[in-house]
């Protein structure tokens, strides 16, 4: 069963009247013969960045965040940690005022990594075996 927003997409879709036509060099628009129409002719494509360069569906499973779940890797997660550092030290900096030196925030953050790192590895763990016992089911 379509959602309503599928079904007035569709219905949308079936409103517009798509006509195939070819423009020549002055810009005038010229018809396409009948017999060089394909069969089964496709709306235009839309401009939502869903283009023909990604996969489809059958290929590859998808969730309803239409990311495919990647298997947790400790280097993804250090990447990640190198990416979060600044942040996390900028925040411990602000919210010091000016009474923390450079040396405690630079302590704090580290810290903050390291509790950081272990975690976001356990949330990558439990999300890739939530993807795995979906796609087991068949769902």
């Amino acid at each position: 069963m379509a959602t309503q927003k599928q079904r007035r997409r569709r219905a949308k879709e079936h409103r517009h009247d798509y006509d195939l036509v070819y423009v020549d060099d002055e810009g005038n628009e010229i018809e396409v013969d009948e017999e060089e129409q394909p069969k089964t002719r496709k709306p235009p494509a839309k401009a939502s960045g869903r283009g023909s360069g990604k996969p489809s569906a059958k290929a590859q499973p998808r969730g309803r965040g239409g990311r495919p779940v990647q298997p947790p890797s400790w280097p993804r997660v250090l990447k990640r940690g190198a990416i979060f550092a600044p942040i996390f030290l900028a925040t411990v900096m602000l919210l010091g005022g000016g009474k923390m030196t450079i040396q405690a925030a630079i302590v704090q953050t580290a810290l903050l990594i390291a509790v950081f790192i272990p975690f976001s590895y356990f949330m990558d763990r439990v999300v890739w075996r939530q993807y795995q016992k979906r796609l087991a089911k068949g769902g």
